[in-house]
């Protein structure tokens, strides 16, 4: 999305090996999902890569665009909350993985461990912007009766069968499920 030229941490080069580690291409990869930064957001960049991922979304869907590969287009794109909040269409559980998407953040070290002489203090420095971020996916968790969940909303209005849940009943029987 961007090579972090006016960034306050990290360099050109450690943030090209970054995006190169996290880079996936729609028509190769073809997912079913797709979870882009949500549309608002403090911070500009995160708009402008949630608007750029959502209309790379857009276009892989279209046959005539070109770009290597059949055209391609998700199932769902979800949007995911970077600094800001606001009310999730849903929740999903991410206890088990939690330690994992810990992880993941951890691969932007430029962003958030930022090292050298010219490195600066940054909202993402600070200790309670991670504890900030755990926090959140705790409160989501405990809406839940879960460890920790990811808050996700939707443009698109979500469908679904029926108002029952799915596990309600097991397929072919009409018999109440777990």
């Amino acid at each position: 999305m961007t090579r972090g030229e006016l960034g306050s941490n990290g360099t050109v080069d450690a943030r090209e090996r970054e995006a190169a580690a996290a880079a996936e291409l729609i028509r190769r990869c073809r997912p079913v999902v797709v979870t882009v930064p949500h549309w608002q957001d403090r911070h500009p960049d995160h708009v402008a890569a949630s608007q750029v991922l959502s209309d790379t979304v857009f276009c892989g869907g279209l046959r005539r665009f070109e770009v290597a590969g059949a055209a391609w287009r998700p199932e769902w794109v979800c949007y995911y909350f970077i600094n800001d909040m606001a009310a999730p269409l849903f929740v999903i559980d991410v206890s088990a993985a939690y330690d994992r998407k810990r992880a993941a953040l951890a691969c932007y070290r430029s962003q958030f461990e930022p090292d050298g002489d010219d490195a600066v203090p940054t909202r993402l420095t600070a200790a309670s912007f991670v504890q900030m971020i755990k926090v959140r996916d705790a409160y989501a968790g405990a809406r839940i009766g879960r460890a920790f969940a990811e808050s996700v909303a939707m443009k698109e209005t979500l469908v679904r069968p029926s108002l029952l849940k799915d596990w309600m009943t097991k397929p072919g029987t009409g018999e109440g499920g777990p």
